[in-house]
């Protein structure tokens, strides 16, 4: 399933027109989002693309407006950017964007409703809590056997999750995210092997496996760190490759996403996979995934950019 057709050599860049790179914007995400829309423009502009970067901050509606563009390759991270906000800006603007349109990219921007649909649909999806006034947090981290990942439910990259092995540090994770959302799931501990699956215009990327040297893969390990493993091929058998696959095709189709996007994944100790999210705007950095399993399928950085562009055209 993870094969590639590279078919960038019949992509003539005037096709795009004028392509506007939105990228900064004013969420956590900031400073990945302008890694990314930086590494996006230089691959545009390598592969003859008329492209020019748009840092959507301030008055994004006047600056996209004075660009005069004809399309947009969306690198806006977290809230603002990813969230449905800025595609139903652009469907106003009647700019054709890269990704996911205004539906999906709310839903999986929602951690609880992204999860409510999966398990609706009957994908393997960890269990989960949502904190609500006066809960009993001993009998929820006991319902979860234990241990949990806390998580606001519409931050991205890791931003304001922890990881809680008691009630001490349950109370003090639930604290960090709610200085961020007003919506914080706890989710039950998936202690095994994490992977993360690249769908590019509804082809599937190799999987990659991470090992992070932190205690989880948090925002340092993904952006930062230079400890953190990326294996790719990422060493399972054949079989579970491909049912790794599959599912995250499902989990990406089931939201609706298109384009392109991320879908990580953990395994338990059995090997059974559980879905945690869905990235409709990935980091594109020299840290970041995407690239990693295109380049394992047989893409360079450059080609891939133009690929994710082209799914704007259909």
């Amino acid at each position: 399933m993870s094969t590639t057709t590279n078919n960038t050599a019949q992509i003539n860049p005037s096709q795009f027109g004028r392509v506007g790179v939105l990228l900064g914007g004013n969420s956590a995400e900031r400073e990945v989002s302008l890694r990314s829309g930086n590494a996006i423009f230089n691959a545009l502009v390598a592969q003859g693309v008329d492209a020019v970067k748009i840092d959507t901050a301030r008055d994004a509606v006047d600056t996209i407006r004075a660009a005069n563009i004809d399309r947009a390759f969306i690198a806006l991270h977290g809230p603002g950017g990813e969230d449905g906000r800025m595609q139903a800006l652009l469907e106003y603007l009647g700019i054709p964007y890269t990704g996911s349109g205004v539906q999906a990219s709310a839903i999986a921007m929602d951690k609880w409703r992204t999860k409510q649909i999966w398990r609706g649909e009957g994908l393997s999806t960890p269990e989960y809590l949502v904190v609500e006034p006066n809960m009993d947090l001993g009998a929820a981290l006991a319902s979860l056997g234990g241990k949990v990942m806390v998580k606001p439910s519409h931050e991205g990259s890791s931003i304001g999750m922890s990881r809680a092995d008691n009630l001490a540090e349950l109370t003090q994770a639930i604290e960090t995210a709610k200085a961020l959302d007003s919506t914080i799931i706890l989710e039950r501990l998936i202690e095994g092997a994490e992977y993360t699956v690249a769908i590019v215009n509804g082809q599937v990327m190799p999987p990659i496996r991470l090992e992070a040297a932190n205690r989880f893969y948090d925002y340092q390990a993904k952006y930062h760190s230079n400890e953190t493993r990326y294996v790719c091929p990422c060493g399972l058998p054949e079989n579970d490759v491909q049912a790794l696959e599959a599912l995250a095709l499902q989990g990406f189709n089931a939201i609706g996403c298109k384009g392109w996007g991320r879908v990580d994944v953990m395994a338990d100790a059995a090997g059974k996979f559980y879905m945690l999210e869905v990235n409709t705007v990935p980091g594109m950095t020299d840290h970041s995934l995407v690239p990693m399993a295109a380049k394992q399928a047989g893409l360079a950085f450059d080609q891939l950019v133009v690929q994710i562009l082209a799914g704007s055209l259909v």
